[in-house]
């Protein structure tokens, strides 16, 4: 059973850091181009981040210079470094397939991510 584990998330203010993890079980990991997704409130979910299975890098423009995204294939884990958060980071965060290459698994829970002076 595929299963997705994002964690890492919390309440940090302007300008903090947070790093999000997250756990891919079930499915081959390395293959795949994975994403960092994000939904605000009232707001479609949004690819923020996302990364090839030869660590090719893309991001959108608003996280750029800010968000690092990495994996570790060994651990079928992918992260998302994010620093200089702002309070329009905040939003719940889900990792997935890259939904421009790949079909998209389940969705696991997401961890919320909160920017707040």
């Amino acid at each position: 059973q595929v299963q997705l584990v994002e964690s890492g998330g919390g309440e940090v203010q302007p300008g903090g850091a947070l790093r999000l993890s997250c756990a891919v079980s079930g499915s081959i990991f390395s293959i795949y181009a994975m994403a960092w997704y994000r939904q605000a409130p009232g707001r479609q979910r949004e690819l923020v981040a996302s990364i090839t299975s030869r660590s090719r890098l893309d991001y959108a423009d608003s996280v750029k210079g800010r968000f690092t995204i990495s994996r570790d294939n060994a651990k079928n884990t992918m992260y998302l470094q994010m620093n200089n958060l702002k309070p329009e980071d905040t939003a719940v965060y889900y990792c997935n397939r890259d939904q421009r290459l790949f079909p998209l698994m389940d969705w696991g829970q997401g961890t919320q991510v909160t920017v707040s002076s």
